[in-house]
């Protein structure tokens, strides 16, 4: 089921209301389930925000600044977006790629990881943690957020990794429910913080994230 024809690749340019992105995602979730439109891979930025998941404590939420904030629906506490991050949303139907919602996360990760890999970054998962993690001791810090909802094995949601943001959004909220350590950027790092860039990257690894799902193996 690596067809890459049954699946649109969609990149949107400017700045994408959240609402908007949310209805059309929910819409484009129960077409997929119905059999009357394509998996989709939809890559866009959202002005800045706020995003609840069904574990965010309110505790973890400051927003000084009075940015919205969106019930989201997906797993996980709170995420910021914002301008300068790529944000990911995946319709994918598991029914069909191995119905399994932790090898589904755990292939995005991988998916993400090979991507930043080919700019320069060398990122990686860590036990215990939400995300995808780059550097260590004083600059280990956050570059990706994961966050997916399934219904009727149909995925909604997805990632966001950080190319160009201004990381000081981040100061509203815990990301994630993590106080220990900071977030991080392409730009941050010095590395190529190009969206196009970024977006190649992802494209170039997307073959690879499919085989990952169908049960292949590879090396993050």
């Amino acid at each position: 089921m690596n067809n890459l024809s049954e699946i649109e690749w969609r990149v949107t340019t400017g700045l994408t209301p959240y609402a908007d992105a949310l209805t059309e995602m929910e819409k484009r979730a129960a077409d997929v389930r119905a059999g009357t439109a394509r998996e989709l891979v939809w890559l866009l930025e959202h002005p800045p925000l706020f995003t609840a998941g069904t574990s965010a404590d309110p505790a973890e939420l400051f927003n000084p600044r009075g940015f919205p904030v969106f019930d989201a629906g997906r797993g996980g506490r709170y995420t910021y977006h914002g301008p300068g991050q790529r944000v990911g949303y995946l319709v994918l139907d598991l029914e069909k790629r191995g119905k399994d919602i932790r090898c589904f996360v755990h292939a995005l990760e991988w998916w993400m990881i090979a991507a930043l890999g080919q700019l320069g970054v060398a990122a990686r998962r860590e036990p215990g943690r939400i995300g995808i993690w780059t550097g260590a001791g004083p600059k280990e810090a956050k570059i990706g957020a994961i966050g997916v909802r399934v219904r009727r094995w149909v995925t909604m949601h997805g990632f966001a990794i950080n190319v160009s943001p201004d990381l000081s959004h981040f100061g509203g909220i815990v990301p994630c429910g993590i106080s220990e350590f900071g977030v991080t950027s392409l730009a941050q790092l010095a590395r190529e913080a190009s969206m196009t860039a970024l977006d190649d990257a992802l494209k170039r690894s997307f073959p690879s994230f499919l085989s990952e799902l169908a049960g292949g193996e590879q090396a993050a």
